[in-house]
């Protein structure tokens, strides 16, 4: 746990990220008894945490999870080990080590600006204060979201570790939620007074937190865990309506809106129509730039991107990568013919004639399926034509929020207590799927049946986006383990394992620098 979570300062200090607010040169190295002295080293502290949110691409929670579904499976080349392990449930030494790092840093980052933001001397700007407490609130949050879910008992940090005591036990998964609530909860208090419209955020500053996405956040951990633990509310921090009047909040005030036609939020799907990358609906967008240029010591490129790119093949508008995460034909099938989302999501190689070439092709799993979202794109905007390389330098934002999610989850939220507005914010998002076409609206009843369509919606709508997983384990194991089960022979063949809870296995490394207060998940020793 030591080299993981005891961070070096000069790391907190100088690592950052290279696109509009991010874009800040390192500073001197300095220690922390004399490094937070002015506003502006405060905001360079915050910066450090917004960093972590472009680690990795290998490891990446949403290319792990949208292989432990039913919608991918682990892809790569034959001889590759990892992706398959994620696919099938099988363990591997130090599989989720990149994840564990990369949270437990931005935990790390957070907790030291919290602890010293306190002895600056804002003078009479509290509002600037107010502003970055919440935004670090927000990270801290969002960074041990995707930890707990990933990995149930993690240990809990809400100040960093100082002196010799580096083996903290693993903490109740009830008491993470709760932090994560209370960190959520008090980052919308404080940043709700400054709120801006979406048209009145300046574009240097694309990729905050807002009181917006502190919102959105809160109604997916409430989701999750009310559903995956079966509880009446989050950990009792927030109830049903704390989330619902959140969303609400969002849909009427936040002036984020649907793109009005779905292929336009891919680059990859047409990118003389692309919609931007901050555009209307992103409610929070993780910023990503080409700017390094090669550098393999800056972390600023979308490296999720390589990860799903068709295996060393350019075709088409679409580069090459290593095909990791095939693309189960189910998902490309479950949609409708006339649906935009499924070839703005999807890449089908067959009904887009495009030219592969099987021979000599060491794609794992291979299923004619790429993903379309996040796929590399060529031609002269690409990183490898300009100075970059094409591996770690690609710069597509990842929308880690979408108004559509936010129109979703509070349908699902509403559908038994007003089932009138849930139907609007769900023909909302049908109706821009078929292109306007009533036909295609459904009617949701407030019972089993209308929430497994709004589920199937949230598949569809956010297929290959890294919700589809999560959403399959709040549903319960039994349902999790009857979507991914797969049954056909050789290579595709797939069996989740309820005695893992969903969970992924720890890093074993860690196991061993904890010095015993590390206990591996249920179904991984």
């Amino acid at each position: 746990m030591k080299n993981i979570i005891y961070i070096s300062l000069l790391l907190l200090l100088t690592t950052g990220c290279s696109k509009s607010f991010l874009d800040r040169q390192p500073v001197d190295k300095r220690t922390i008894e004399n490094f937070f002295q002015t506003p502006q080293d405060a905001f360079q502290s915050l910066v450090a945490a917004y960093s972590v949110l472009n680690w990795n691409g290998y490891g990446h929670i949403i290319l792990s999870s949208e292989i432990a579904s039913d919608d991918c499976f682990g892809g790569g080349g034959l001889s590759d080990n990892g992706p398959r392990q994620w696919d099938k449930f099988q363990y591997l030494n130090d599989h989720n080590a990149d994840a564990w790092q990369k949270y437990y840093t931005g935990i790390y980052r957070t907790n030291v600006f919290l602890k010293y933001i306190d002895g600056i001397d804002f003078g009479a700007d509290d509002a600037l204060k107010n502003r970055y407490k919440g935004e670090a609130l927000f990270l801290r949050a969002y960074f041990y979201y995707d930890l707990v879910r990933m990995f149930g008992k993690v240990p809990l940090l809400s100040e960093p570790i100082e002196g010799n005591d580096y083996y903290v036990p693993q903490a109740d998964p009830a008491a993470v939620y709760a932090q994560i609530g209370t960190d959520l909860k008090q980052a919308i208090q404080l940043l709700k007074p400054g709120a801006k419209t979406y048209a009145q955020i300046a574009p240097s500053e694309y990729g905050r937190a807002t009181v917006w996405s502190a919102q959105a956040l809160l109604a997916r951990v409430y989701l999750f865990y009310t559903g995956y633990f079966q509880a009446t509310d989050l950990a009792g921090v927030a109830n049903k309506q704390d989330v619902i009047d959140g969303l609400k909040d969002i849909i009427d005030n936040s002036g984020y809106d649907l793109v009005t036609n779905y292929g336009d939020l891919w680059r990859a799907n047409n990118e003389s129509t692309f919609a931007g990358q901050n555009n209307k609906e992103g409610v929070f967008v993780i910023q990503f730039t080409d700017r390094g240029l090669g550098d393999w010591d800056q972390q600023n490129g979308n490296r999720l991107q390589v990860m799903v790119g068709i295996r060393n093949q350019s075709l088409g508008n679409y580069y090459r990568g290593w095909g990791i995460g095939t693309v189960n034909p189910k998902l490309y099938q479950a949609y409708e013919a006339d649906d935009t989302r499924r070839n703005a999501s999807v890449i089908s190689i067959d009904e887009e004639a495009l030219p592969i070439n099987l021979n000599d092709f060491d794609q794992y799993q291979y299923t004619g399926y790429y993903w379309k979202k996040y796929t590399p794109v060529g031609g002269p905007t690409r990183p490898d034509a300009n100075g970059g390389d094409f591996q770690i330098d690609n710069y597509d934002n990842i929308a880690d929020t979408r108004f559509s999610d936010v129109l979703l989850m509070a349908a699902e939220l509403l559908l038994e207590t007003d089932l009138g507005t849930a139907q609007t914010y769900y023909d909302r998002v049908r109706l821009r799927a078929f292109a306007g076409n009533t036909s295609k609206l459904k009617v949701l009843t407030p019972n089993t049946a209308g929430k497994n369509l709004l589920l199937e919606e949230r598949r569809l709508e956010l297929a290959l986006e890294g919700h589809r997983y999560w959403d399959l384990l709040r549903q319960g194991l039994t349902i999790a383990k009857s979507a991914i089960d797969d049954a056909t022979p050789g290579d595709f063949n797939t069996v989740f394992r309820s005695e893992t809870q969903g969970w992924f296995s720890i890093p074993q490394t860690q196991i061993t620098l904890s010095n015993g207060s590390l206990v591996q998940n249920p179904g991984w020793n």
